[in-house]
């Protein structure tokens, strides 16, 4: 099975975004969900049967706009020759384009995973949600902290770190009160480490034993010496969860805010997960723009500058960007235009207006994806594209200070 790569990932989900804004007032919008163990004359079979239960619909409007996306649904069946290995998925509908106006959407989508459910879903809104938790950042890493003071357990979901439980010991100091032989204070002490290892233990086997064992990919134990290999080779987690412990790290903090020091601690054994490449990338673009080196371009005119001349080694893209050049004319006055739309996921896409020059409504005569755009300048020049994640501070600013598209260059070309 070939895998997603990032572009697209992101092909796909700027797809989903754009079906989610669709919905109509009646169940009138078709999901189809085909495995690749479906006969794609069961599938026909079963659509013939709902074009004939859509006849009985009571609005005649509804009635004729669900058989028109199943006779839609049908043609493309009927073509096909084979389901892909992942299956493939159809959506198709009568929706408003506006000005009052009707249009049929119809979408074919191969799934970056394997669709394991036949589902035919009518309803007033695409069924989406098959395909959003396929895109879901898969893979969680367990995430505990600790001193004879205090403990922290959490997660690193994907690029989130979500803290679960914060823990305080009762284990006493070194220094004994009077009174205590030095014996009996140093046993008390050791009880006292003990129980709190055990309710950390307990704390993160209830948290971690919730996840299903294969989103489970890890877990990384961070504090101070001794204390974590104590914890560790004491087995204090369960059975199932300590085999999966990845490695001891030696962090300054071990309350919340360790946890980011517990992940670059530990770059070297998550060195294959997106959040730590992300990292890597930014904490190289910021150093090269704090060193003044002339080997950063950011800005879409820039950038493009830059990939046309193949000086990019790196194209840093947020995957928050959504942008596109679109080429305007007037038909009334003839005027022309060119302009670059930029948004955020889950904003609207900017309206394109009116005329300047005479008011009248101005129509679209092309329009390009920046995104692909670069990618495939990227490609030709034999630049990595990264996608930087807005979940963590150094990608946040970067897609609000340098708007989401920046490049690392191989050499200084002053642009």
């Amino acid at each position: 099975m070939a895998e997603y790569c990032t572009y697209e990932k992101y092909v796909l989900k700027k797809k989903l975004e754009t079906l989610k804004n669709k919905s109509v007032k009646s169940a009138e919008l078709i999901s189809l969900y085909v495995p690749s163990d479906k006969q794609i004359s069961d599938v026909i079979k079963h659509l013939k049967e709902e074009h004939e239960q859509a006849s009985n619909i009571i609005s005649k409007l509804a009635s004729n706009n669900v058989r028109e996306a199943l006779d839609s649904l049908l043609a493309k069946l009927r073509s096909l020759n084979k389901i892909p290995e992942n299956g493939i998925v159809y959506f198709a509908g009568v929706v408003d384009t506006g000005a009052n106006r009707t249009g049929m959407v119809n979408e074919v989508l191969i799934p970056p995973e394997p669709v394991v459910h036949y589902i035919y879903h009518c309803d007033s809104v695409f069924y989406l949600e098959p395909i959003e938790e396929m895109l879901r950042e898969c893979g969680t890493y367990g995430l505990i902290l600790l001193d004879l003071r205090e403990a922290s357990v959490g997660m690193l979901v994907g690029k989130q770190i979500e803290a679960i439980k914060h823990l305080h010991s009762t284990v006493p100091g070194k220094q004994r009160k009077g009174g205590q032989s030095a014996h009996r204070f140093e046993q008390l002490r050791r009880i006292a480490i003990h129980d709190f290892y055990k309710r950390i233990g307990g704390a993160a086997s209830e948290a971690f034993l919730e996840l299903e064992p294969s989103d489970l990919k890890g877990i990384l134990i961070g504090g101070h010496s001794p204390t974590k290999e104590e914890f560790y080779e004491g087995e204090f987690l369960h059975y199932e969860l300590q085999k999966k412990v990845l490695g001891l790290f030696d962090t300054g903090y071990t309350d919340e805010s360790g946890f980011s020091e517990l992940i670059n601690e530990a770059e070297d054994t998550l060195q294959g997960i997106d959040l730590i490449k992300q990292k890597k990338d930014m904490d190289i673009f910021f150093k090269e723009i704090a060193t003044e080196s002339g080997k950063v371009s950011y800005g879409e005119d820039n950038v493009r500058a830059n990939l046309e001349i193949k000086a990019v080694d790196v194209l840093l893209l947020s995957e928050e960007l959504r942008a596109e050049r679109v080429s305007l004319m007037c038909r009334v006055c003839g005027y022309e235009n060119r302009r670059t739309r930029i948004w955020k996921t889950g904003e609207a896409v900017p309206t394109i207006g009116n005329c300047p020059e005479c008011g009248s409504a101005l129509e679209v005569t092309d329009l390009i994806d920046i995104v692909g755009e670069f990618s495939e300048l990227a490609d030709k020049g034999n630049a990595r594209i990264a996608f930087i994640s807005t979940d963590f501070d150094e990608g946040s600013q970067f897609m609000i200070a340098f708007g989401g598209i920046a490049a690392i260059l191989r050499y200084s070309t002053g642009m």
